[in-house]
Formats: structure tokens, sequence, C-alpha cells
């Protein structure tokens, strides 16, 4: 199986795995994952997402071997399997976090950047490979890029293709944080036991909010938060969330959507 899939109750662990290739992507590869993700999102119980990869590296890119003798046209057919996994990443109503365990290349990079949370073992590492057999970031690193770490910096990394080390991606905002290697997988876990104990609603319309305000003027964001927020005030999270801080007591959130 190329993708593992782990109930763990209030969230579901996502494992790519393919670990003697360092989780390189394939189409097959890629509509397993998109299976499992349609699946946590069908499940009313699953209320937040955690990605990492199987072995030695998180995932790195495309699988050169597949594609060895490709047409262009084909290469660009791929970009129609992948797309959508990260369309879908970023609209989902629940949280994503990443656990990025060695290298993140290429397409596997932008699928790490695409989550909502994304940690990093301090040995971990970053790159946009693509310039080094003569391609463009796709899957979304064009966009992506820009938005976590601004313009001077993602040219840089998508022209040079040289590694970014996870302490620095850190540093420039690209990723949330690093951790030791060996706490990666534990930290990551407890990240999502957190965020699916939480205001499920509430945290689906916040990602949709902040993606918002990249192409919203101030005026268009003030409106759609004040939309949104009246949206989060009809679920009974927020009933619970205000009496549990009129109590004084940790809130016991339903996870609605």
């Amino acid at each position: 199986m190329t993708i593992l899939v782990e109930n763990r109750g209030g969230y579901r662990v996502l494992t790519l795995n393919r670990p003697e290739r360092l989780n390189a992507l394939t189409v097959e590869m890629a509509g397993a994952l998109m299976e499992a993700l349609d699946a946590a999102e069908a499940d009313p119980k699953c209320r937040a997402l955690l990605l990492t990869g199987a072995g030695r590296g998180f995932c790195a890119g495309q699988d050169l071997t597949a594609i060895a003798n490709a047409s262009p046209a084909r290469i660009g057919a791929l970009l129609e399997q992948y797309n959508p996994l990260i369309r879908k990443i970023c609209a989902l109503p629940i949280p994503v976090v990443c656990a990025v365990n060695g290298i993140a290349a290429g397409a596997g990079a932008n699928l790490a950047l695409a989550c909502d949370i994304v940690l990093a073992g301090r040995s971990a590492g970053f790159v946009q490979a693509f310039a080094k057999i003569g391609l463009v970031p796709d899957c979304g690193g064009t966009w992506l890029l820009p938005r976590l770490v601004g313009q001077a910096r993602a040219r840089a990394l998508a022209m040079l293709a040289e590694p970014l080390p996870a302490e620095t991606a850190a540093e420039w905002g690209m990723i949330w944080r690093t951790v030791p290697d060996e706490e990666l997988i534990a930290e990551a876990e407890a990240l999502a036991d957190r965020l699916a104990a939480g205001p499920t609603a509430a945290l689906g319309l916040i990602k949709q909010a902040l993606d918002q305000s990249t192409i919203n003027s101030l005026d268009g964001q003030l409106d759609f938060e004040r939309d949104l927020q009246e949206e989060a005030a009809e679920n009974a999270d927020f009933a619970e969330g205000l009496r549990a801080f009129l109590a004084k007591r940790p809130p016991k959130f339903a996870g609605g959507r």
C-alpha cells in the first residue's frame, strides 16, 4: 500500500509509504492519497489529519523513473493528478498537520507546504529541485513560496534549487517549527490530537479566512470575516466555548462541522 491510514479516534495519520524510493510520488500514489483525503473529509469523527512519510524521508517529489521518456504533454497530464491533492488539502474543513522527516523535495516539498501547520525534524530539508532538471516548480510551489518567505527568497529557492535546512525554513517562516528528529512524530501527534479536540468548524473557517486574505482588499476581508464570524457563532462550539470561559473551565468542543 502506497498510503497507510491509521485512525487515532479524533484524527487520522496518513503516511506516504514508498520508503525504498524516499516516498517519491506516482500517479497511483496520488490516487490513493486522494481517496484517503476524501474518506477523512466524509468522516464526521475525523477532526484533523497528520501527514508524514515512512522511512528516512518525507517525499522526494515525482518519481523520475516514471517520466524518463515522457512527452511534454504527459508531464503536463501528471499535474492533472497532483494538482487536485493540493486543492483538496487547502480546502479541507479540518486542520492538516505535516511532519517532515528527512528530505522534502520538489512536489514533495510543496505537498508539505500546502498543509496548515508544518513541523520538521532538525535534520530535515526542503529543496525546490525542479530547475536542476530544467522544469518549473509545480504543485503550488510558485504560489506558496512567495506568500511564505517573500519574493526574493522564493526566486532564489526556485532558481538555485539549493537545499534549505529545516531550521532555516523555520526562521524564515516557511514552516511552523523544528523539533529534534526523535521527537518529531510524538510532537506532531500531540499537535494533531490538540487540534482534533478543538472547535472544528471554527478552525475550518480560519483556513478560509487566511486563504482569502491573499486576494481580498482590506474592506473585502473585513466583510468576509464578518460573514464567517456569523457562521462560526451559529455552531454549538461557540456556545460551549463561551460557557467554559465564563465558568473558568476547559471547553469540551463537540467539533461539529
